[in-house]
């Protein structure tokens, strides 16, 4: 008789000191080692070649020298290689940092020394760039299958366990480092909220250097015995055909994703395994919500967070969602609204700063802030510079950035309110609002839009449907029609290109 496959997998997840123990006690369940565990680039592989592939990589490391808490970066394609080796890596002892491919051989060089990396663990495609880098331990990814397995089996929370930039949408790409106990901390958070199990399967389509695409789309699913496909890159004419043949559970990805969906009709049935969509990275307005969800069929789960807090902080309850929120906080996070530069908490509804404390905020930032002032924690808080307001219900709204608030004659307009009025004039397809300098008033908003296919749309027109929601004051100085609006690398729309062409407009 088959072993029966439990819904909770782990059932030392919460008694795990680490992500490999955890992964490798899941893949030696024996209702689970032979299920599969991951596809990637037409490979396929199951618990228990994910395991001795993991024990390999780290097994090569080691014999190689490399030492407890040494960080070692990972360059190269969207492999089972790649992802054996990133979590081979966290076995062996090391922090992983998984780098962006695209990354010049100089940016890399620059990465490697800044963050005090000396090990890069390179796949063949990526050899080049890889040893232009100069790294002083280049290790072949490839080599990883011959390797003795072999791994640190009294790894702790505390040990250093990943090492993960930002994306850069709001300054220069920072390198935040984190331990097990982050790791974990997100990962049982995670799960506990989406109530992932054995049963379910993932379509991967985010960057694998990016935090969401490691700890929730690799780490997360892996420790729950679910299947994770990983696609070469989000395309959105075919994403309904990867669906309709992987048959995911649940699929995930950023504003931006779903919105360019919305012109591509699924095949029938397609989405007929599809228990919900996760959306997060950047703000979603109301009415892209509601028109996701109405193409998709099922519910599409808002999440908040940063890579300083690990992954995820507040994540909306799939059946308990509220439109507009972002949810409530994890199990063992705790998120409070404060006054701006200040330390006082603000009453339900108040906006102000979003701060995060509990298990998940990171270690701290690599190289370390040079003064204590220059750190974004205190008193046990992390300060995210984003704003927002809680519900008497704990549901958090964010309403902008700090930094992106636009002073119009003194007064503090958020772009995010702008954005979600834009949002409802039929024509608007995507919308974005910044400041520009204004020589009376200090700054004014200036609205970049996108339109729907087959739809043209006048300055006035757009000015006069926000007036009708807004304060007068809100209304934009300026409307600018574009084809597109400017991203980084995951999708998030890059504010500091728009603000350059609204100063130059």
């Amino acid at each position: 008789m088959p072993a029966k496959l439990t819904t909770t997998p782990a059932s030392s997840m919460f008694a795990a000191a680490s992500v490999p123990d955890l992964i490798l006690s899941t893949a030696r369940d024996s209702a689970i080692r032979t299920r599969e565990a991951l596809w990637a680039d037409g490979e396929t592989l199951d618990y228990s070649a994910l395991a001795d592939r993991i024990a390999r990589a780290s097994g090569m490391l080691l014999r190689l020298g490399l030492r407890r808490g040494e960080r070692v970066a990972l360059l190269a394609g969207r492999t089972a290689d790649a992802v054996t080796g990133f979590l081979g890596i966290m076995a062996a002892g090391g922090a992983a940092c998984v780098l962006d491919p695209r990354l010049s051989p100089s940016d890399l060089a620059g990465r490697l020394k800044d963050a005090g990396i000396r090990w890069l663990f390179a796949d063949a495609s990526h050899a080049a760039p890889a040893a232009a880098a100069a790294a002083p331990a280049l290790v072949r990814l490839e080599d990883a299958v011959r390797a003795k397995p072999r791994t640190v089996g009294d790894l702790t929370p505390d040990d250093d366990a990943l090492l993960v930039f930002t994306s850069g949408s709001t300054g220069t790409p920072k390198a935040v480092l984190l331990t097990h106990g982050n790791l974990l901390s997100n990962t049982r958070g995670v799960t506990e909220r989406t109530g992932l199990t054995p049963h379910d399967r993932l379509l991967h389509a985010m960057p694998l250097y990016h935090t969401n695409g490691v700890n929730n789309l690799l780490i997360v699913p892996l420790t729950c015995g679910a299947s994770v496909v990983v696609l070469e890159r989000f395309r959105a004419e075919t994403f309904f055909g990867e669906i309709a043949a992987h048959r995911p559970t649940y699929i995930t990805g950023v504003p931006t994703h779903y919105s360019r969906l919305l012109a591509h009709a699924p095949p029938r049935g397609a989405l007929s395994t599809v228990r919900f969509a996760r959306c997060g990275s950047a703000p979603l307005t109301e009415e892209l919500h509601r028109r996701i969800e109405e193409r998709l069929g099922v519910p599409l789960v808002v999440s908040y967070g940063l890579s300083e807090a690990t992954c995820t902080s507040a994540m909306n309850p799939p059946a308990a969602r509220r439109i507009g929120t972002v949810g409530t906080a994890l199990a063992g996070q705790r998120i409070a609204v404060l006054a701006p530069g200040d330390e006082s908490a603000l009453p339900a509804g108040a906006e102000g700063e979003i701060v995060i404390a509990g298990p998940s905020v990171m270690k701290g930032y690599v190289p370390a802030p040079a003064a204590q002032g220059g750190s974004n924690i205190r008193n046990g808080w992390l300060r995210t510079g984003d704003l927002g307001r809680m519900d008497a219900d704990g549901y958090l709204t964010v309403t902008g950035r700090l930094k992106d608030l636009i002073i119009r004659g003194g007064e503090n307009l958020s772009p995010g309110r702008i954005e979600e009025a834009i949002s409802r004039h039929p024509a608007v397809r995507a919308c974005c609002v910044v400041g520009a300098p204004h020589v009376d008033l200090g700054e004014v908003p200036v609205a970049f839009v996108v339109t729907r296919d087959g739809h043209a749309v006048a300055e006035r027109d757009i000015r006069d449907h926000v007036a009708a929601r807004l304060p007068r004051s809100w209304v934009p100085a300026r409307v600018i029609v574009l084809g597109s609006l400017p991203e980084n690398t995951i999708g998030k729309i890059d504010r500091n290109a728009l603000k350059e062409l609204a100063g130059k407009s």
